[in-house]
This record gives structure tokens, sequence and C-alpha cells, in this order.
């Protein structure tokens, strides 16, 4: 009889055991179920211009919009990267996405750009630029988008949004852009003039490295704020 009553003792220490570790299995695969990982973004940035298009010059300086896109672009780049996004760019160097051999070099370019952007599987585009105008008194950010893309005004919405709020010369508003790397995304997407070449202290200012990382930092803060993170 004491034999069957340590018998049946430890059965009920193995069953509770059963039960206990049944338990801790159900809670795991219950967490692991419901559990939303982090979801990880693609963004495609594009440095506009490039090799024998040098874009927009600056009056005072001579600095050329094709490198400063592509100075911003890295900028960005290395900035999306530390916040955990990958990045694609369509270019990053100073040499053109054209065909050397093609007649028409823009329309290669552009072909270029649009294959890499559309082929990428990213989740949002952004393309950077230089403005210029005849008033050199005309400054500020500006940021556009396709009209046929609702997510794309959302996404421009948010970056000229917090390009507002840190500088004062930037655009409270975004507008619509007929740009070919726009009308040909098939994502959303966004066109950013980072600030006019044609106004001397703007020039002087966008060649800065502090403008450069404050005005990037800014565009990243849009782009998680698209994403609602």
């Amino acid at each position: 009889m004491k034999f069957l009553t340590i018998k049946k003792r430890t059965l009920c220490v193995i069953l509770i055991c059963i039960i206990l570790i049944c338990s801790l299995v159900g809670v795991y695969y219950t967490v692991k179920a419901t559990s939303t990982p982090k979801p990880k973004y693609t963004i495609v940035i594009d440095a506009g211009h490039g090799g024998r298009d040098g874009g927009t010059v600056g009056k005072e300086t001579g600095v050329t919009e094709s490198e400063l896109n592509l100075q911003y672009a890295l900028e960005l780049k290395s900035l999306c990267q530390q916040f955990g996004f990958e990045v694609v760019l369509t270019r990053s160097t100073m040499d053109g996405l054209y065909d050397e051999s093609a007649p028409n070099k823009k329309k290669s370019e552009m072909e270029k750009r649009k294959s890499i952007i559309n082929g990428s599987n990213a989740d949002i585009m952004i393309s950077l630029h230089m403005n210029a105008f005849p008033l050199s008194s005309s400054e500020g950010a500006q940021v556009f988008y396709a009209k046929s893309s609702g997510l794309g005004f959302e996404l421009a919405k948010s970056v000229q949004t917090s390009l507002s709020q840190n500088f004062e010369s930037a655009r409270d508003y975004v507008s619509v852009g007929d740009y070919f790397v726009l009308n040909y995304s098939t994502i959303p997407a966004c066109l950013v003039e980072c600030g006019f070449l044609s106004n001397p202290k703007e020039e002087r200012l966008l060649q800065t490295k502090e403008y450069r990382q404050s005005f990037c930092y800014s565009l990243l803060y849009g782009i998680v704020n698209f994403f609602q993170m």
C-alpha cells in the first residue's frame, strides 16, 4: 500500500509537470501566433540628373545640381539604413544612367530610372532635386506628387509637413508635379526640390554639411510618419 501511495504521488507530480509544460507551450504558440514583427520597408532614393546632365547650376559657386542631388541621396541613404530601412539608389556615382550609345540620352536615362524604381519591389520612392527660378528671391523646399497617386499625395504631404516644421522657408503645401519618375512609378512616390540654386543664400546653405544632415533627417522623419511607425 505504501508503494502504491508513492507511485500515485509520483504520477501526480508527472501529470502536474505535463500540464505545466503544455500550458507553457500553449502560451508560447499563442504569443508567436499573435505577435506581429516590425515590417521591413524598402525605399528607392533617386538622385536626379548625372553624367553629362548636370541639371541646374549655382550662379555664385558653380555647384551642379547633380552633385548636390547625389550628396543628399547618400546622406538620406545612411540615415534610412541606420533606422532599419532597406535602400535602393538609382545612382551612387556622378555617372549618368543613360546608355552612351543611345541617340536620345535623356530618354535612355529616364527609362533606366523607371526600370530601377519599378523593378526594386520597394515600398516608396523619393526623388531628390535642386530648384531654380528667374527671381533670385525664390527659396524653400517643395514636394511634388503624381496627380493620379493617392498614396503619393500622402507621402508628399508627410514629407512636406516635416520640412515645413523644421525650415521656415519650406512651403507648407504640396503640388502636383508632371515628372517622368512620378508618372511612371508603380509605387507611392514624391519628388523633393530641396532648395533654389538661383538664390545665393540658399545656394551656399545647401552645400553645408550641417544643413544637408538636418534636411535629410527631416526627410527621414516624414518617411517614418508616412509608415506610421
